[in-house]
């Protein structure tokens, strides 16, 4: 005989009809976590529109914490409509399958993310779509570069690994005037060392699309994988939704309330990881088994003038950088030498990403990830190093003990 009561109760618990008072205010807005999105009626299921962010329809276009999130990202970077995707790659890939066709062409910088270059010589190549790479410090390159097949300009400031910097500017100068889309691989700057929609200043020139790894700086913890795109025009925006949608994209809500917590100490994070490389970076100049340090803000690395240009005014006249900085070794250490280098720091962790609390190191095969000419950098090893939060003597103490147990013995 059943229990009509135990029936009755595991109904009641699921449809339970209680709402809690709906004027709840606090520091941080409440996590929603869906799948389902439960409708009034009928007609509330058959008119509501999941495109424009006027109503709910089902978790993959968003709930209250994610349109929440979308929005403070556009206040970050200056844009006006925000897709969230589980990851950077994710964001650089949403971009490519939404503009791109069989037969159109797409540009990268040769110093630009490696994944992206993977995806074009993969995925992309199979599309039958085609890809060529640009040197990143030659604007007449890239406009040399530049054909009727040519959709797609990706940019990257800093480059990836080796961190030049480039005309940014004239290189969208250059798109503009050829008709093509430029997207920006913001996630150095962060929207805090440039502004990418209104590089000027003035409202008259920026980029089409800014892509943002949110797993580094936004989320800050390194525990969190999560991409944006960003756009200000209403008809490029719906191009990369739609293809957002058909592929199935989402984020979870509590990684959504990460980003959320970590957001308002961004710009504090931002500065204070700027504070500590720099000062690093400066003490690994004067290091004898160092041939060459990169890092945008100091003179005579590759693109300073640049960076300079676009974000020495930032904080308070400053500039503002990320927290990465390369160090090449002097040729004449071997490839042994610097990998004991590396195994041999403490607070230095061998890990990949960047922006999080924790400082990491990766040494990287240089000649294997470039096809044009790397004449404006030192011959010798690359190490890159991200600056984490750590006290900066500490971080200072690590790198001389691990430099004096690996290049001296």
């Amino acid at each position: 005989m059943k229990d009509a009561h135990s029936d009755q109760l595991a109904t009641r618990i699921v449809h339970h009809d209680y709402l809690p008072p709906g004027d709840f205010v606090s520091p941080q807005p409440g996590v929603f976590k869906a799948s389902t999105v439960i409708f009034p009626n009928v007609a509330a299921m058959r008119s509501r529109e999941w495109k424009d962010k006027s109503g709910y329809t089902y978790g993959l276009h968003g709930t209250p914490t994610t349109f929440i999130l979308e929005e403070r990202l556009c206040t970050l970077e200056g844009g006006l409509q925000c897709l969230l995707v589980p990851s950077g790659l994710a964001a650089i890939a949403n971009v490519a399958l939404a503009l791109l066709k069989p037969g159109d062409e797409v540009l990268i910088p040769d110093n630009a993310y490696g994944p992206n270059k993977d995806l074009a010589n993969g995925e992309l190549r199979r599309f039958g779509i085609t890809h060529a790479f640009y040197d990143a410090l030659d604007p007449a390159d890239l406009a040399a570069r530049i054909t009727p097949a040519t959709k797609l300009v990706w940019l990257e400031a800093a480059g990836s690994v080796t961190l030049e910097f480039p005309d940014l500017c004239e290189q969208v100068r250059i798109c503009r005037a050829r008709g093509v889309t430029t997207a920006l691989d913001n996630t150095w700057g962060a929207g805090l060392a440039f502004a990418p929609f209104d590089l000027l200043g003035d409202g008259t020139l920026g980029v089409d699309i800014s892509a943002h790894a949110l797993t580094k700086y936004p989320s800050g913890g390194g525990d969190v994988l999560m991409g944006s795109v960003i756009t200000r025009d209403a008809g490029l925006h719906m191009k990369l939704k739609l293809t957002h949608m058909r592929l199935g994209l989402g984020v979870a809500g509590n990684d959504a309330e990460a980003v959320l917590r970590a957001l308002p100490s961004i710009g504090l994070r931002y500065r204070a990881h700027d504070e500590a490389t720099r000062q690093l970076a400066r003490w690994m100049q004067q290091q004898p088994a160092v041939a060459q340090v990169l890092h945008p803000a100091l003179e005579g690395s590759p693109g300073h003038a640049h960076w300079k240009a676009l974000c020495g005014s930032a904080n308070g006249g400053q500039g503002a950088a990320a927290g990465l900085f390369s160090v090449l070794f002097d040729a004449r250490h071997t490839q042994a030498q610097v990998d004991a280098f590396c195994d041999g720091l403490r607070w230095f962790k061998l890990g990949y990403s960047w922006g999080g609390p924790m400082s990491l190191v990766v040494p990287y095969d240089l000649p294997s990830m470039r096809s044009q000419s790397t004449q404006h950098l030192r011959q010798g090893t690359l190490v890159r190093f991200s600056v984490g939060l750590e006290a900066v003597q500490d971080l200072q103490n690590d790198l001389q003990q691990a430099m004096e147990r690996a290049f001296t013995q």
